[in-house]
């Protein structure tokens, strides 16, 4: 076998990089005192291979993986989709909260600040991901009313064409955009749930505040009952809704993994999940540094941070959109499953005692996250009167 074609080879690169990068570049050259230009350098080294090397290619394994599993298994693609690319979302959240909990005794202003930086990167990248996932639906819609080819992102040809659905070998189900919209629903029920907790119960008072606003905790009992919700509507919505039908054609063009046993495809598929992690961790490393060298505001870090957990789903929904393979479907499944293991990750850091936001912070970050919410559900109801013409 071609040793460049050679998925598992592939796979153990991304993951020798990540750990070159996570315990080389970070340790010798950015953690460590050095010259600022030699950060910089060793920063776009990070995010220059992190993005367009690791996350890249991950996210094509995850497409792929998922293709495959969801009909050996019955789960749904989305499900699957999420649990391979949720993580990095998660463990910024979780790192900054360790953190957070680490410095409490003894600085108790960077230890509001990393947990600031915790919820804002938490609740943060949902709010790129369900963005990102409206505009692709979006543009999906105009190329199916104008029954032509459309840039994904005009005037750039880089992003893409989104084709109609007449031009489609398979489509999406309306039983898959009614599952995509109920998803929807309950990531909006649950980001309300924080919202309205964290204002009820989760007023704090501290001697030093270093936002010089009021501040708001997602206390642990509240984080208890988060966590229990995020998993019953992860298991609820596990299944698919796709019929077996939709997949023949598209199988056939997966051959690598079409012809792989099950066990094997799971593990390229966790493998995807740990290169995407260690590349995420060593980039929230490189924006805590950024952030001390810039002066940047915490809440800003952190929902900068955001995008980098975020980057392997968006990169994933984004080949669903330009792909005409019938994935639509799977794609906006995934988004929204995505932010609900984001959510849980927020809730195992407030049972862990570290997630804060400010109050302005607050307000702006779930209104923007459940008014895209909103969005994006009003765009799959117009894709889905597409798919009844």
């Amino acid at each position: 076998m071609n040793f460049i074609k050679n998925h598992f080879v592939k796979l153990l690169s991304y993951i020798a990089l990540a750990l070159f990068i996570r315990f080389y570049i970070i340790e010798q050259f950015i953690e460590h005192p050095q010259a600022v230009w030699i950060q910089v350098i060793a920063m776009l080294i990070v995010f220059g291979f992190g993005i367009a090397y690791i996350f890249r290619g991950t996210a094509n394994t995850i497409e792929e993986t998922t293709d495959v599993l969801k009909d050996r298994t019955k789960l749904a693609g989305g499900f699957l989709q999420a649990l391979g690319t949720a993580f990095p979302d998660m463990i910024i959240g979780v790192m900054a909260a360790v953190l957070s909990l680490q410095v409490a005794a003894t600085d108790h202003v960077r230890a509001i600040n990393l947990a600031i930086i915790a919820a804002a990167a938490t609740f943060g990248s949902n709010i790129y991901n369900i963005i990102h996932g409206m505009w692709c639906i979006h543009r999906q819609n105009i190329a199916n009313t104008k029954q032509k080819g459309i840039l994904m992102f005009p005037p750039f040809k880089w992003g893409g064409t989104v084709t109609p659905f007449s031009q489609h070998k398979t489509t999406p189900s309306v039983r898959e955009m009614d599952g995509a919209i109920q998803v929807l629903s309950a990531l909006t029920l649950l980001t309300s749930f924080v919202a309205i907790s964290m204002v009820l119960f989760g007023r704090v008072s501290v001697g030093e505040n270093p936002i010089g606003g009021d501040l708001y905790q997602l206390i642990r009992p509240v984080g208890f009952v988060l966590f229990v919700l995020c998993v019953g509507v992860l298991y609820y919505f596990r299944k698919s809704h796709k019929p077996e039908t939709l997949d023949i054609e598209i199988e056939e063009e997966i051959s690598y993994y079409s012809q792989q046993r099950t066990w094997r495809i799971w593990l390229d598929l966790i493998l995807s999940g740990v290169a995407i992690l260690l590349t995420a961790e060593s980039m929230v490393k490189c924006m805590e540094i950024f952030s001390q060298l810039t002066h940047i505001p915490f809440v800003i870090t952190g929902v900068m941070a955001g995008i980098i957990g975020c980057l392997g789903e968006m990169m994933v929904v984004h080949n669903f959109s330009i792909n005409p393979k019938g994935r639509i479907g799977d794609g906006i499944v995934g988004v929204s499953m995505d932010n609900i293991v984001t959510t849980l990750g927020a809730a195992i850091v407030a049972i862990m005692g570290g997630i804060f936001l400010g109050s302005n912070s607050l307000i702006l970050i779930f209104v923007i996250i459940l008014t895209a919410n909103t969005l994006l559900i009003g765009q799959i109801s117009t894709l889905k009167n597409s798919l009844k013409k």
